[in-house]
């Protein structure tokens, strides 16, 4: 397999939505080790997969507003790794993550914002012919709060099982926490 068969996608995991609720994700706590759990398993894999961190670029006053602490990635990239910048939901508009990651590799998802970004580029992956596995628990995203039918919060644990489904019947496959080791293992 060559190195880059395999890309682990790292979407929004940034210093703004890792911290602490109400800023962060209500699962900030646990979502922040899991997600660097699932790097180190890809740091230490042979060979290492294409790592890509994608950073979303929020507007003026936004937690994630360019050059402000929220905005920095959780987890420093190591040399070798690649960083993109987005202004969309899928990363692949308006960037070059789809010139980085070739059509036929294995993309490996943990990440933020379950219900916009992760949701929006597992899709787009899905649509280019890759291979998406996307890992329970290294991935999240904040209370939804509803508008229709008299409103209300759906809790974001509920939030993110409704995506995991949506996605596992588009064609995703759903790992859990515990096989991460064998996610970059040749299988």
């Amino acid at each position: 397999m060559r190195t880059t068969d395999r890309v682990l996608l790292l979407l929004d995991v940034q210093v703004a939505s890792l911290l602490p609720p109400p800023n962060g994700v209500p699962s900030s706590a646990v979502l922040g080790p899991n997600i660097s759990q699932v790097l180190e398993h890809a740091r230490q894999a042979k060979p290492v997969p294409l790592i890509v961190h994608v950073r979303n670029t929020g507007d003026s006053g936004d937690p994630d507003e360019p050059n402000t602490p929220g905005w920095q990635l959780a987890f420093p990239p190591l040399p070798g790794e690649h960083v993109i910048d987005k202004r969309k939901n899928n990363a692949f508009t308006g960037t070059e993550l789809g010139n980085l990651i070739h059509p036929d590799a294995e993309i490996i998802v943990a990440g933020l914002h379950s219900d916009f970004s992760l949701r929006a580029t597992c899709s787009a992956a899905l649509d280019r012919g890759n291979e998406v596995l996307l890992v329970r628990g290294a991935h999240g995203t904040y209370d939804r709060l509803e508008v229709l039918y008299g409103g209300g919060i759906t809790p974001a644990a509920s939030v993110a099982t409704e995506i995991e489904d949506e996605l596992e019947e588009a064609g995703v496959h759903i790992f859990e926490m515990k096989d991460i080791r064998e996610l970059f293992r040749d299988r």
